[in-house]
């Protein structure tokens, strides 16, 4: 473990306290080539990963309950929440792909670069608590995922998925294309289990169509107003944002206003195409759960493990337990690539401190481990849910503390100078912000206060 010495000093704009004194994500920073000379497609192609790699926080194992939850009780009427949601991932990925290559920093280091040590070193620990709470997810999702298929118990199944960071060592050394390429496979065969999931459930098309037209009687019914708010608190991920803004700079853009210019287009591109199939696949798995579940006696069903358990008798195939297992397998492992870089980005940014990346994972995943080894020992695999909707609260708690900052110096001349967030943009982010800030904080008066 050591801390990094200063490097070249670059050009910067005065808004910032300090010139940039080191590259986020050293190791695989402007690895990948862009093709400079040559037409859209080609440099789309070289552009495109990174919102892959951030798709995939917005569909772990966290959102399967709300989904599930929302789809059995209310049918398909949240599917317009999930849109809404997504939509504002949307944005506020932009917003952080924005920031990374205008500025040459990541989150981390811009709150570091802006804001006092005390209030540096809150904000880390607040960022570290929610990607151990993530992870936690993560871990336990999988774990699930491994004693549906193979009934492994849930302790081994917690320990198996401490594995992979040797995947992720292994791939980062060969180049940051070949994690991206293993987060796309994971995320087609999810894809893959949910359009078979979908076609045996046969979903009523016009009520999906409707489902996406937003309905009053969200706000006025209390139990549909607290689902779709733990829709909304699982769907945008707080670690996301650290995590576009420093991986964005993997690409060897041209450190010119044109080349950054071009380089902010194609990234939000890629961040808004990506995030699509995040939209396909949560409103799969709550479409699903509304054609299965919904009027058939199973409303109350919002267990992974009993949609499991039900979706091969109600659809006629043992193929649909199995299918739905096997996406979230893939689901939980991928969220758990992503999370590790997150974490790396997250200490190197906020405290300016390396740590080996083996060991930087150990520590995560044993924050991780621990408190799901005591519950399973404890509780047994039902006591995996609630801990689930503990992990899904904390990142709630986390979220206004990642959104407000970026939305912030985004909307800053004097930090962003001709790569300030035009008017509408900025107009957006803060309703964004505040509508996130809000109901997050009604979600917890909710879950606490039983308002």
């Amino acid at each position: 473990m050591s801390v990094e010495q200063p490097g070249p000093v670059p050009a910067d704009t005065p808004g910032w306290r300090h010139a940039r004194q080191s590259a986020s994500l050293p190791e695989v920073h402007g690895s990948v080539a862009i093709p400079h000379g040559a037409g859209f497609w080609r440099k789309m192609i070289a552009f495109a990963g990174p919102g892959y790699l951030v798709a995939v926080g917005y569909m772990d194992p966290g959102n399967w309950a709300t989904d599930i939850a929302g789809g059995a009780q209310f049918g398909y009427s949240l599917l317009s929440v999930v849109m809404i949601s997504n939509l504002m991932a949307i944005l506020l990925q932009a917003l952080s792909a924005r920031l990374g290559i205008a500025s040459g920093r990541d989150l981390a280091q811009a709150c570091r670069d802006s804001y006092s040590r005390r209030t540096t070193i809150g904000l880390w620990l607040l960022c570290e608590i929610a990607i151990a709470a993530c992870d936690l997810a993560e871990v336990v999702g999988a774990a699930i995922a491994l004693n549906l298929l193979f009934g492994l118990p849930m302790v081994w199944g917690v320990c198996i998925t401490s594995l992979d960071v040797i995947i992720v060592l292994l791939l980062q050394q060969r180049g940051f294309r070949y994690v991206e390429a293993l987060v796309v496979g994971l995320i087609l065969a999810i894809a893959g289990c949910f359009a078979v999931e979908l076609w045996l459930s046969a979903p009523a098309m016009g009520e999906v169509a409707r489902g996406f037209i937003p309905q009053t009687s969200i706000l006025t019914n209390s139990t549909k107003l607290y689902i779709a708010i733990g829709i909304l608190g699982a769907t945008v991920m707080p670690h996301n944002l650290y995590l576009h803004s420093s991986i964005v700079q993997t690409r060897k853009y041209r450190d010119t206003e044109e080349g950054k210019r071009e380089a902010i287009s194609f990234a939000s591109i890629d961040s808004a195409v990506a995030l699509m199939s995040a939209l396909f696949i949560n409103a799969a798995i709550l479409v699903m759960a509304a054609a299965t579940f919904h009027g058939t006696g199973h409303q109350d069903v919002a267990d992974i493990s009993d949609a499991y358990r039900l979706l091969s008798p109600l659809l006629g195939t043992t193929g649909a337990s199995v299918l739905f297992a096997v996406a979230l397998l893939c689901s939980g492992q991928n969220a758990t690539l992503t999370g590790t870089l997150a974490g790396q980005i997250v200490m190197e940014g906020f405290l300016n401190l390396r740590m080996r990346p083996w060991l930087r994972r150990l520590v995560t995943r044993l924050i991780a481990i621990v408190p799901a080894i005591i519950v399973t020992v404890l509780y047994g695999e039902r006591g995996t849910g609630p801990l689930l909707i503990v992990s899904q609260v904390v990142l709630s708690l986390q979220l206004p503390f990642a959104v407000f900052p970026l939305v912030a110096f985004t909307s800053d001349r004097s930090k962003m100078g001709a790569f300030v967030s035009p008017l509408w943009m900025r107009i957006l982010a803060w309703t964004v912000a505040v509508v996130i800030a809000a109901l997050n904080v009604w979600l917890l008066l909710q879950l606490f206060l039983g308002v």
